[in-house]
């Protein structure tokens, strides 16, 4: 499967942004988003099952970042409100082909990478 993930941009402190990421068909795996700042290792961000009925968050990002998925569209978005300069990072979408339900942080888990996109939250 492809994924192609898209909507980062350029935002202030306190902003907002969707991002999106478009799967080349129907999945039935787990899905991720993950970061990566400059300078620093890439990072889990959140997760969602194949139903959408389990999410996990990071603690960094919990009560302002949702995940949720379409799989109609086979599409999974990460919500991402009251940003601050720190969630700066390049952003990638992730598909863990071995799991419907477990969502795992650890991204060698994840099978499928889309390319990323960039997120830069100015202070």
């Amino acid at each position: 499967v492809q994924l192609q993930a898209f909507g980062g941009g350029l935002v202030q402190a306190g902003g907002f942004l969707r991002l999106s990421c478009e799967a080349s068909r129907r999945t039935r795996h787990v899905m991720g988003w993950f970061r990566q700042a400059p300078g620093k290792e890439r990072e889990f961000v959140a997760g969602i099952s194949w139903s959408g009925a389990t999410t996990y968050n990071v603690d960094s990002v919990k009560g302002r970042f949702t995940i949720s998925r379409d799989n109609v569209k086979n599409m999974v978005y990460l919500q991402m409100n009251s940003l601050k300069p720190e969630d700066t990072a390049v952003y990638y979408c992730a598909a863990d082909s071995s799991s419907l339900v477990r969502v795992t942080t650890t991204q060698n888990d994840y099978d499928y990478w889309g390319q990323g996109t960039q997120v830069t939250v100015s202070s």
